[in-house]
């Protein structure tokens, strides 16, 4: 079978080229750049920039599954002075004439990587599940629905077959962002003072994305449909700390510190999100993808947690 990846020299691109690969699929993946890497044994087709205009004819031909994994993602210091607008580029027209393109070329099925944060931020008395409305809260999120509207609309007019995905944070070596940070500064010894926390927070290792998004794929039974997919466990940030700790030899510290002051100092550096990341609840319910599809996490996340942590201690200027 063929296979089209865009965004194949991500994070989460590059692991599931590795696993399609292995699993004995023809993979191409789609960059914008000639300078991408990417893992060996594929084929590289250079797009460009994604957006309503690209040229996906090359990057389809003979295509029979398209993983659309690339997007505009959460930018820490937004610089646009219209971001929904630099967004919807990316994600909503860029999606919408993949799209397009795949049912014209004869793609079967589009497997779309969207986001929870369609679903919205945080959970309060349920996990969220695929029968909730939608409530995007930022310009990302938006264009993830916008583009998930556009795909279904796609979908009836033409045959091809989608399906959506929405992952919670996904972890794993090589993994960036908030992440990093965080295991960043745990390897410093740097106190969070987070152990009041209550939380109860959904994630999901790479490798287990990986292997939910080719179940998508292949299962006929998950033609049309939406999922939300994470790891079998929820944890609380403290517990995530004091995980991640234990697998980096080091104690944690997480010292109990009143959360509305800490929010209130979250506030004034101009960090509200991020501490409401770290404070704030958000449970997936994953029972769909798991009986409709027999799908369930391959990795334990402990399992997880340990190969990040060993990849991050393996990384230059890293001390044990």
């Amino acid at each position: 079978m063929n296979a089209l990846v865009t965004g194949a020299n991500g994070f989460v691109g590059q692991v599931l080229c590795r696993d399609l690969i292995e699993r004995g699929y023809a993979v191409r993946g789609a960059v914008r750049q000639e300078a991408a890497v990417l893992p060996p044994g594929m084929e590289k087709i250079v797009v460009g920039p994604i957006d309503g205009n690209t040229d996906w004819s090359d990057a389809l031909q003979g295509i029979d599954i398209v993983f659309h994994l690339a997007a505009r993602v959460h930018v820490m210091r937004e610089k646009s002075a219209d971001p929904l607008a630099e967004f919807r580029k990316v994600n909503f027209e860029g999606t919408e004439r993949l799209a397009k393109s795949a049912a014209a070329a004869g793609a079967r099925r589009l497997v779309y990587v969207s986001s929870i944060k369609v679903n919205g931020e945080n959970t309060r008395n349920k996990p969220f599940s695929e029968k909730d409305e939608p409530n995007p809260q930022d310009p990302y999120g938006v264009s993830k629905r916008e583009a998930e509207a556009a795909l279904q609309r796609i979908s009836d007019e033409t045959g091809l077959e989608v399906v959506v995905v929405r992952p919670p944070l996904v972890y794993g070596p090589g993994v960036g962002g908030n992440f990093a940070r965080m295991l960043s500064w745990i390897r410093k010894g740097i106190p969070l003072p987070l152990g009041s926390v209550k939380n109860r927070r959904s994630m999901i290792y790479v490798e287990n994305l990986a292997d939910a998004l080719i179940r998508c794929a292949t299962h006929p039974e998950a033609a049309n449909e939406t999922f939300l997919v994470s790891d079998t466990e929820t944890v609380s940030t403290p517990e995530l700390i004091r995980i991640l700790s234990e697998k980096m030899g080091v104690a944690p510290r997480t010292p109990p510190f009143p959360l509305p002051l800490l929010r209130l100092l979250g506030k004034f550096a101009g960090k509200s999100a991020e501490m409401e990341r770290l404070t704030e609840s958000l449970e997936i319910d994953s029972g769909k993808i798991r009986s409709k599809l027999g799908w369930n996490p391959p990795h334990a996340l402990s399992e997880g947690m340990a190969q990040t942590a060993t990849w991050y201690d393996s990384l230059p200027g890293q001390e044990p």
